[in-house]
């Protein structure tokens, strides 16, 4: 387990990993790099998303307990991505993310997301939903107390996040299709893709009032346990 002992250092690979170097290498393989090369960016991703995880704790024995929890919520996503139309790994980010950081909800994003892509087909594609699946994990860490204390915020953060990985994933389906961005392509992929978008909101509302409790109540036992 990586320990990062130098606090400056913690605090500020903790906002250039998730904001810089892994949308600067998400945008680096659509634009520049081969789109066969896709792998080779995702595991990149993989092991940046690894060392933000490693920027959120100190102490070694630490890490390695919030390594295994991380790990189960992360094969928990991946299960959930099996089930046809509404998939929980957004609710399951989220709840990872409020109760045991918001690096440790960019790790469970962006790895349920790689692994489970073996079976759904790895493509182009794969560093985009990394991205936005780590990035809804991340935010919500960021808002862990208010997302604890409101079910109302925790639904809106549900829908909103439904909305932005959507209009993310738009972005993707621009450049595939034309290369380059275009602003007036990107309207009309945000409008096609309505439909997809609403059933990501409402897919999310649902795990999150379904899972938030149960779930969070075990983890926050766990934490409590185990000194995490």
């Amino acid at each position: 387990m990586i320990i990062i002992r130098s606090t400056k250092l913690r605090t500020t690979l903790r906002y250039l990993i998730p904001f810089g170097l892994i949308p600067l290498t998400v945008a680096l393989g659509a634009l520049v790099f081969d789109q066969r090369r896709y792998l080779i960016i995702s595991l990149g991703i993989a092991v940046m998303a690894l060392l933000l995880f490693a920027t959120g704790f100190e102490k070694k024995n630490i890490g390695s307990r919030r390594m295994v929890i991380v790990a189960v919520m992360t094969a928990l996503a991946v299960v959930g991505r099996f089930i046809p139309l509404f998939k929980p790994i957004t609710a399951i980010c989220v709840i990872t993310a409020v109760y045991l950081g918001a690096e440790a909800g960019f790790l469970t994003g962006a790895l349920s997301v790689l692994i489970s892509n073996i079976y759904f087909g790895q493509g182009p594609w794969t560093p985009f939903q990394m991205l936005g699946f780590g990035l809804i994990g991340l935010v919500a860490g960021y808002l862990s107390k208010p997302l604890m204390r409101s079910r109302l915020l925790l639904i809106l953060y549900g829908v909103l996040s439904g909305i932005a990985y959507s209009m993310l994933m738009d972005i993707w389906t621009v450049l595939w299709y034309n290369g380059t961005f275009s602003f007036k392509l990107y309207l009309a992929a945000i409008v096609s893709a309505l439909p997809f978008t609403i059933m990501y909101a409402v897919s999310n509302i649902i795990f999150l009032l379904l899972l938030s409790k149960p779930v969070g109540e075990k983890l926050g036992r766990i934490k409590l346990k185990y000194g995490i």
